[in-house]
């Protein structure tokens, strides 16, 4: 989107995963809603919650028809974070390429993040 700054980025098959989400759903939802917690032994999960009713203080990536909120204790971590979805043999699932990741665990549940310096997402968003 022109003139807006999203935290993240939605691959084709990330949209077309929360597009089935979205339509299969038994109550209306809005999207989904991507967040970061405590936990698993790297320190940190992802969290993904159907979204029914929107919370304003959410940041809103609208992109290829779908709709993900960020949740804004997670966007420092999740700040430049490209979301994708993936089947394999051993795992299906969304998926998080995300530069402020330092390690994961070996089963990949769980991660480390490193925070972006706050002053550079200021420094983002004053730019759009």
């Amino acid at each position: 989107m022109v003139g807006k700054f999203n935290v993240l980025s939605i691959t084709d098959d990330a949209a077309e995963r929360i597009r089935s989400i979205v339509e299969a759903s038994d109550q209306p939802i809005k999207g989904i809603r991507v967040g970061v917690k405590n936990g698993g032994c790297a320190g940190m999960e992802y969290v993904l919650d159907k979204v029914v009713d929107v919370d304003p203080a959410d940041d809103l990536v609208e992109d290829k028809g779908v709709a993900v909120y960020v949740d804004p204790k997670a966007v420092l971590f999740l700040l430049g974070t490209e979301m994708g979805y993936e089947v394999s043999k051993f795992r299906t699932g969304f998926t998080f390429n995300n530069p402020n990741q330092s390690s994961a665990c070996g089963c990949g549940e769980s991660v480390s993040l490193t925070p972006v310096d706050p002053s550079k997402l200021e420094a983002l968003k004053a730019s759009q």
